[in-house]
């Protein structure tokens, strides 16, 4: 079990050295409140160059991660479909976890790491942790202190050409447990729930454009691989509130677009892209509007944002705030989207979440609060 007796800068690990891990090694070896020590992938050298990249100082495959002594956080950016099985390695060693998203690739999976980690009187923490951001947590502040009125409904929609266009190895983003609503979706899904707390039902419709796509960069450009996954989703929400939202997740769209909107019952307000850490926030009324310019300490970090707090609050003895409770709510939610759409018929959500304390007004991720 984790030593809560440490003091100090939280030891942190990470497996999965692929395209996301840049960002995350790029924020946690510069906070001072964490430390990388170890680096693994299931292809050692891979782990080698990236940590010689980072200046992290061990590297090979999971186990010198999992096994590292001074590691407190495995930082699991695996593909979806080994989430599940890293995090309990991790777990089994004594080790806080947290997982890229989706926390595991369906609700089997993600029940029993929860449960695992429930036993060991450890922490699971899961991506995005972009609600923590300087925008949406000022959306967050708005909301609460009602500025535009109750919230009743909301538009997001999240539409790019897809993945294959510029990732060097796509294939496992259009196949089943993956596609724009479980890759893309997490970002606008957590950022609602926070503002209209849990779902409660869902009615989606799905679809596929190619069967098959090309990989358009890297090594393998040119390659072909399957799609097995809906590349479009079209979901309406119900959250348990009474609101509402309607929701778009595509691959398929020439035109890249990232919106949220959430209308009140006095005024709407236009949402940073939630995949994004900052932005303008911008409230608009009939007949008037204005910007809020969400830019604060929080605006400085990107990646590793909820890393961090999970770290800091360890330390501290208070609950973390990208909880494996959340992240397993929002694969609810999009695992009943799923179902709506091979159905079509409405779904239930069944699990429930409280929407996260926000970060305080001083919170500052470049600052050393760890100490000894």
């Amino acid at each position: 079990m984790a030593d809560a007796a440490r003091t100090g800068p939280v030891g942190i690990g990470v497996i999965g050295a692929g395209n996301i891990s840049s960002q995350y090694l790029q924020n946690l070896t510069q906070f001072p409140d964490t430390r990388v020590l170890a680096v693994g992938d299931a292809i050692p050298d891979v782990a080698r160059a990236k940590a010689a990249e980072h200046g992290v100082p061990v590297a090979g495959d999971a186990s010198v991660v999992v096994g590292h002594p001074e590691v407190e956080i495995v930082v699991n950016l695996t593909i979806p479909a080994a989430h599940a099985e890293i995090a309990e390695r991790a777990i089994a060693a004594g080790k806080h976890v947290w997982n890229e998203k989706p926390l595991a690739a369906d609700l089997a999976d993600a029940r029993r790491l929860l449960a695992a980690a429930d036993r060991a009187g450890v922490r699971v923490g899961g991506a995005p942790d972009t609600f923590l951001g300087a925008g949406l947590q000022a959306v967050r502040r708005l909301v609460d202190e009602g500025a535009i009125g109750p919230p009743l409904t909301a538009l997001a929609l999240m539409q790019s050409p897809g993945p294959d266009s510029w990732h060097p190895n796509p294939a496992f983003l259009f196949q089943d447990g993956a596609g724009p609503l479980f890759d893309i979706g997490p970002y606008s899904l957590t950022a609602l729930v926070q503002v209209f707390g849990p779902v409660a039902s869902v009615a989606a419709v799905g679809s596929t454009a190619r069967p098959r796509r090309v990989v358009g960069s890297g090594p393998r450009a040119g390659e072909t691989f399957e799609v097995t996954a809906p590349s479009h989703v079209g979901a309406l929400i119900r959250f348990e509130s009474g609101g509402s939202a309607q929701a778009i997740f595509s691959f398929d769209s020439p035109q890249e677009r990232a919106l949220l909107e959430i209308t009140g019952a006095d005024a709407m307000i236009v949402v940073p892209d939630p995949n994004e850490f900052d932005g303008k926030v911008r409230i608009r009324r009939l007949g008037a509007a204005r910007t809020v310019t969400a830019a604060t300490a929080v605006a400085r970090s990107w990646r590793g944002t909820g890393v961090l707090d999970m770290a800091r609050a360890i330390r501290a003895g208070r609950p973390h705030r990208a909880t494996g409770e959340l992240a397993y709510h929002v694969l609810d939610v999009m695992s009943a989207i799923a179902e709506s759409a091979r159905t079509r018929a409405f779904a239930m959500v069944e699990s429930r979440v409280a929407r996260a304390e926000p970060l305080p007004a001083d919170w500052d991720p470049q600052a050393r609060t760890l100490t000894g």
